[in-house]
Formats: C-alpha cells, structure tokens, sequence
C-alpha cells in the first residue's frame, strides 16, 4: 500500500474449499479456481491479512493493496536452493546482512560484514583476516559461495582462515547465512553453515529510464587510518545491461583500546638493524605493529536479454591484498624472551573468477526454470616467515584453479501445489604447491620442502529437494545428494626433505546425504518450522597433505588415509509477532560430527617426535578419531515502538564438545562464549541512527579447549597464571544521513568507552576508540 511495489509469494486461501493459489513475481494470481462470494484471505508474513470475496475484488478492477505490518520480516532468500524463494518455505534459520545495513554500519571486509548480522562470531589472527565460526563450526566446516559459485577450495585448511576477505562488501547487495548443513545443495564443507554472498547485478532499463547510474564512496577512520575509495556505475538498456566496480583499501596499524588486559599491548617489534634483528620497545604499545595492509577489488559484469524466455550473464571478479603480517606469530616468545618469528607475513592473497549463468524460463515436462552455471577460479597464496636472527627466509606458495559446473532445475505443478529442485554438479581443483628458502645475506635461492603435494581434488554429484504444500499454513521440504568425491595427490617433490613412507595416494569415497524439514505457519502472527538434515565434509589436500608447526614443540605431518566426517542435525524454530510490533524469534539446534577429523598424537617412520625448525617437535596427525557435539541456541527480539523508533537484540549460546585422545571430552575449540548485539535505532525518510552494543561472554581457563591452553600469547592471565578468555562489550553509535538524492553522509564512533579486548582465540586485538566518516555522492 506504500510502495505499490508487486508482491511475490501471497497465499489466497478459502477455508470452505481449502484452495489455495500463490502470487508470481508480478504479484499476479488466478482466481477463476474461486467463487464470487467467497471470502478470501490474503496473506504474506510481514503483512496484514486481508479477507474479501471476489465480487469485491472485481469492483476494485482486481488490484488488492496489503499493508505491511510494524515488523516487517524478509519475504526472498536464494541460498537455500539457488531459487528465489519466499523465507516461510524454508525449514531452516537464515540471516540477511541488507546493503542499507551495510552502508550505515561501514564494516571494513567481508569478514566484519558477516559479523554484523549479530549471529556471526570473527575470530581474528591478523587485521588481514575474519574466520567465521557459526554454530561451534569454522573454517573449512563452512562454505562460502558468491553468486551461487563455490569458493572453497581444496587448500581450505581446519585451522584459522581469512579467505573471505577476498570479497568486497562494496560490490556486494546482500548477504544471506544458511544455517546448519546446507550439502543437499552445496555438497562438502557445507556443516554449520552457507554463506551466501549476492554481489551487484546488471540491471536491465525500460525505455524512458535513466541508462547510467552508480554511486562514489569515500571512507576514512582513525583507529587504523583507513583510507578507502569505492565506486561503482550501472548501465544499460531494454536487453543489454553492465555493472563495473572497482574498490581501494588501505589500512595502517591497528591501535587497541586503552581499559582492558595488559597482555594484550604490544611492548616491542622487531626490527633489522644493520644485518641484525633487534628487539625495539614500541613508543605506543597500543599500536600492534604491525597489523597493515592494502587490497583493490575489481569487478565487471555483463548481462545480454534477447526476450523474456532468456537470460545470459558474464561475471569477472578480482582481488588482491598486499603482503599482511601475521600478527598471532609475531607475539610468540621463546623461553628465553626473543621472539620466535623475525617476519611472518601472508604473500599477496588474490582471487580471480570468471563467472558464465544463463537462464531460460519455459514450460516442459522437465522444468519451468533452468540454470546453467560455469565458473572458473584463481586462487594464490603464500607464507613466508624468518625466525629471529635466521638469515633464511622461508617461501611457500600455493596457486590452486577451480572449476566448476552447476546445472539447475526448478519444476512447479501448481495443481498440487509442489515443486521440484534438482541439478547436477562438477567441480575440479587443480592444486600446485612450491617451497623456496632464501639467504637474506647473499640472497641465493634454494629449493625447499612444499606445504602441500601437488594434487588434484574432483567432485561429481547429484541433488533434489522436493517441496509440497499439505494445506494454507502447512508445507513439507525433502531432500536427497549423492556425491562422488576423488583426491589424487604427488608427495614425491618433498621426499628430500620428509622421510615419508609413500610417494602418492589415491582416495575413493562416496556420500549420501538427505534432509526433511516442516514449517507451520498457523497465523500470519506465528512460523515454526523443524528440520532434521545431514552434511559431509570430503578429506581435501590441506587435510592429507600438509606439514607445518601448529604450535611450538609440534609438527603437523600428512595422512592420506582419511575418510569423510559426517554430520546430523536436528533444528526447531518458532517465530511470533505480538499485536504487530513485537518479534520474538527462538531457535533451538543439536550437531554432532561423527568420524571427525581431528589433530591426534602419531608417529613418522616409528617416531613420535622429529626435527622441524630446527627443533623436536612431537608428531601430530590429522584423523578420524573422534566425536563432536554442538549444542544451541540463537534467540532474536524485535520491538516497533512506532514507524520511527525500534529496539533488536540477538544472543548465540552455543556449547561444544569434542572427544579427547584418551576418550574423554574437551570444549570444542570453534563454539565460542555467548554472544550477541543489541540496536536501539531511530529512522525517518532521510536520516537513519543507531546505538547498539555489541558483547561476548568469557572462558575460565578450564573452559577453554585443550588446544587453545597451548596458546597462552592469545590470552590474558588469570590470578593463577593461567590463560583464560575475559568477556567484553561496546558501545557504539552509527548514523546516516541523505543530504538529497545525490549526497549521503555516514558516520559512526565504535567502542565509544574504548575497551581493550581480544574475541575469542584471537591474535590481534579489536579496534580501540574509532570515528568513522563516509561520503557518498550517487551518479
């Protein structure tokens, strides 16, 4: 009634009969299946319900105007099967990040976009970073996909992982976290969550219409002197249509609050003084030097309509981060105060994707939707790192190219109300891995031992989800996968350098995976839904194949002889408004991960402890040795004062449990302490404010997972010495103001009473006090 803009997805149901219709993308809907004085009832969650007979209708030439309620709850996601679906036929929690909460709240990568959302915990190693951890899972237990495509590779490792940052939160629309196991549509790695990321698309315009516009951001802060420009052009006509983005970061050094743990300062740096390494106090030992950095993000895409029934688009993608110093190793100390590491820095991490979809709209026996997704992806990586007054610096390079094909179908027979999903998927990476140490002296090169084999890691698979409607308020969603997975790997470059028993392995494995949710909507005021699904996750090069010190006095080494760890699920929700302006939205859910692939004690040619660095390190293995158990609950509270004013607030409780070596149990090292956000916000046409709080529980020493105790450097100190996780909150305030159609202004101050913290299992500490400034002029 607002907007007049047509609504998708409205139910049109008569009680007497039972029939029901939907409305299309159009908002259009047949009637001719009703009687004339039949009273109808007109309903989208979000909206007021609406009842009128048909003659009714037909006196108001068949326009029906619904008016949203004061909670107004996403109506389509395309995360949960690639579709543009209505949220109420979807039996599983999912999150939506919007581009309006983006441009208020100004997060700096990707990463900080997920954390956002409340519902996201960022652990992060070094200010080049963010690793997710959702529902007591992480890294490569998590999938990521842009635009639909796949991005995790076979490289994507079970410790800490920053590849998100990749992605630019200026090119990107909207953000969607599927959670719990998404592997009927995505396959492995899809355990505690999707995230979904739906960059900015070539928009087709009417005659008439403006062909040409887009929007220039400039950013700055002061807690790591960002500077950061961003700008973006739409353009097209009735068939042809473009989208080119292009975005420059730069960051400094990171300063920390000044009220908190003393461990977490930085006291002194290293510096190379006169072909020595020296240990420098730091003048400012709130600055974590160093933590800076450079990225640009490039992206093109092209979009080509010849009518209605057809649609082809071409994506490029870019990105590339300067050198980033990780920040985590350079606080580590030997017993004898210097520090381990001289330099320990990420290479240049760039991303590249060429990204092909075209769709077709018909009518046939096999489907009404069609897509056809082929990608192609460029990933390369490297670590290079000095110990302290070594004269060699270590290299070790990773390139891996992705492909991968997707092809979807979408059948609907409106007569009974159903519909099918199903496709076909291949994906190939190509993994090529290369180790060089050089002599900072006299700067000759020598070959050295790889991070991982060179190896290529294949998956084929086929999927259906099946979608019924029993009745108006009751629908029922099954699914079923079976994935083919091979991994081919040549360790035979690194036998020089590793006594390895075997020179190449071969794996063969299978899975199958199904799914079968319900939701009930009994009242436009009430959802529930429940779920019960599985996931998987396949055995990947950096599983098998990798040796690297995972902490002092130990050494990862490789073992080909894994098997896939699987996942089963059960989840509950129920959602409820109260008299139109009260959300309450509870979600209950239970994980465990069987076979799961853990680090254990193991030997290499009968022993258990080897040189490596220089130093005897125990053998570590990873192997399917274990069991973990995640226990949760997310909870959200909505209040609408009036149409200006509202409160939010959201809490993640989650408790993990991992089997131990001996067979007892530990905290699970990815669930992390309660957390959550709470936003008082005010909202007019033009200006939009808001104060929130942003908050996470701590761990006592005992509570925290066996592997992170080794890690004391990460932590503050209790009265006993030991390492422990202190809780924390923020106060923050972020406005936006649209001076005219053509200038807006953001700011924002964080961590206003400038708390010094570190998340959880963190290297780096947070920002410290910050005021942030945006300026954007649309074109």
């Amino acid at each position: 009634m607002e907007t007049d803009v047509p609504l998708e997805f409205v139910t049109v149901y008569d009680k007497l009969s039972g029939q029901v219709e939907v409305s299309d993308a159009d908002g259009q809907v047949n009637l001719t299946a009703f009687g004339d004085f039949e009273a109808l009832e007109f309903r989208l969650y979000g909206y007021k319900t609406l009842v009128k007979s048909k003659t009714a209708i037909a006196s108001e030439n068949y326009i029906i105007l619904l008016s949203p309620s004061l909670i107004f709850l996403q109506q389509t996601v395309v995360s949960a099967t690639r579709w543009s679906q209505d949220r109420k036929e979807i039996p599983s929690k999912i999150t939506t990040i919007s581009r309006e909460d983006r441009e208020l709240l100004n997060p700096q990568t990707a990463a900080d976009l997920l954390g956002i959302s409340g519902d996201v915990f960022i652990q992060k190693s070094q200010q080049g970073g963010g690793s997710p951890m959702i529902r007591g899972f992480s890294t490569n237990r998590l999938l990521y996909t842009v635009d639909g495509v796949r991005m995790n590779t076979a490289i994507f490792r079970s410790g800490n992982l920053h590849n998100v940052i990749s992605l630019d939160p200026f090119a990107t629309e909207s953000t969607e976290v599927f959670f719990g196991p998404g592997s009927i549509i995505y396959g492995s790695d899809a355990i505690g969550a999707v995230m979904s990321f739906q960059t900015l698309q070539a928009e087709l315009v009417e005659p008439g219409q403006q062909k040409i516009r887009g929007s220039l951001t400039l950013r700055g802060n002061t807690a790591n002197d960002e500077l950061t420009g961003h700008i973006h052009l739409k353009y097209g006509g009735k068939k042809w249509a473009g989208v080119s983005s292009f975005s420059r970061y730069d960051f400094g050094d990171l300063r920390m609050g000044s009220r908190g743990p003393e461990e977490f300062l930085r006291p002194s740096y290293v510096v190379r003084n006169e072909g020595v390494d020296e240990l420098r106090p730091n003048p400012n030992p709130r600055i974590q030097v160093p933590t800076g950095y450079q990225q640009h993000n490039l992206m093109q895409k092209l979009r080509y309509t010849p009518n209605e029934n057809w649609d082809i688009q071409y994506a490029f993608h870019y990105s590339e981060t300067s050198d980033f110093p990780r920040f985590d190793r350079l606080i580590r100390f030997r017993p004898n105060g210097q520090p381990r590491s001289a330099e320990w820095l990420y290479g240049p991490q760039i991303w590249m994707m060429n990204h092909l979809k075209i769709n077709h709209q018909g009518s046939s026996r096999m489907y009404d939707q069609m897509t056809l997704s082929l990608a192609q992806q460029r990933f390369e990586e490297s670590r290079i790192d000095r110990n302290f007054n070594d004269v060699l610096r270590r290299t070790r390079e990773e390139k891996v190219d992705a492909y991968s094909l997707n092809l979807d179908f979408l059948k609907e027979w409106k007569e009974r109300d159903a519909k099918l999903f199903y496709g076909a998927e291949a994906v190939v990476n190509d993994v090529n891995s290369t180790g060089f140490d050089q002599n900072i002296l006299d700067g000759s090169i020598n070959r050295a031992a790889s991070r991982y084999p060179n190896a290529t890691w294949s998956s084929q698979a086929l999927y259906a989800t099946y979608q019924q409607r029993l009745s108006a308020k009751s629908l029922l969603q099954s699914g079923i996968r079976y994935s083919r997975f091979t991994l081919d790997a040549d360790f035979r470059q690194n036998l020089e350098f590793y006594p390895l028993p075997f020179e190449e392995s071969n794996n063969r494995e299978g899975a199958f995976n199904a799914s079968l949710g319900w939701v009930f909507t009994p009242a436009d005021s009430w959802i529930v839904h429940a779920n019960a699904s599985t996931g998987f996750r396949a055995p990947n090069v950096d599983d098998i194949g990798k040796v690297f010190d995972s902490e002092p006095g130990a050494v990862m080494v490789p073992n080909p002889d894994l098997n896939a760890e699987y996942a089963y699920n059960l989840e509950l929700n129920a959602g409820k408004i109260i008299s139109e302006s009260v959300m309450i939205d509870v979600t209950t859910y239970y994980t465990r991960l069987n076979n799961a692939l853990v680090r254990r004690e193991a030997t290499l040619n009968g022993q258990d402890s080897i040189f490596y660095d220089g130093e005897l390190s125990r053998v570590l293995s990873l192997q399917n040795a274990a069991f973990v158990e995640i226990l949760g609950i997310q909870a959200a509270l909505e209040i609408k004062f009036n149409r200006h004013w509202s409160f939010s607030s959201k809490i993640n409780m989650q408790k993990g449990t991992e089997e131990t070596d001996d067979g007892q149990q530990s905290p699970s090292r990815h669930a992390p302490p309660t957390f959550g956000v709470s936003r008082l916000e005010y909202k007019n046409r033009n200006l939009r404010i808001q104060l929130f709080s942003e908050y996470a529980g701590s761990f006592r020493f005992d509570q925290l997972p066996l592997e992170e105790r080794g890690k004391p450097e990460l932590y503050a100190i209790d009265e006993n010495g030991n390492p422990f996780s202190p809780s924390w909150a923020t106060i923050n305030l972020k406005a936006n103001y649209r001076v005219n159609k053509s200038i807006s202004i953001s700011s924002g101050f964080e961590n206003i009473t400038d708390v010094r913290f570190r998340t959880y299992s963190s290297g780096v500490a947070a920002p410290g006090r910050n005021f942030i400034l945006a300026l954007t002029a649309n074109l």
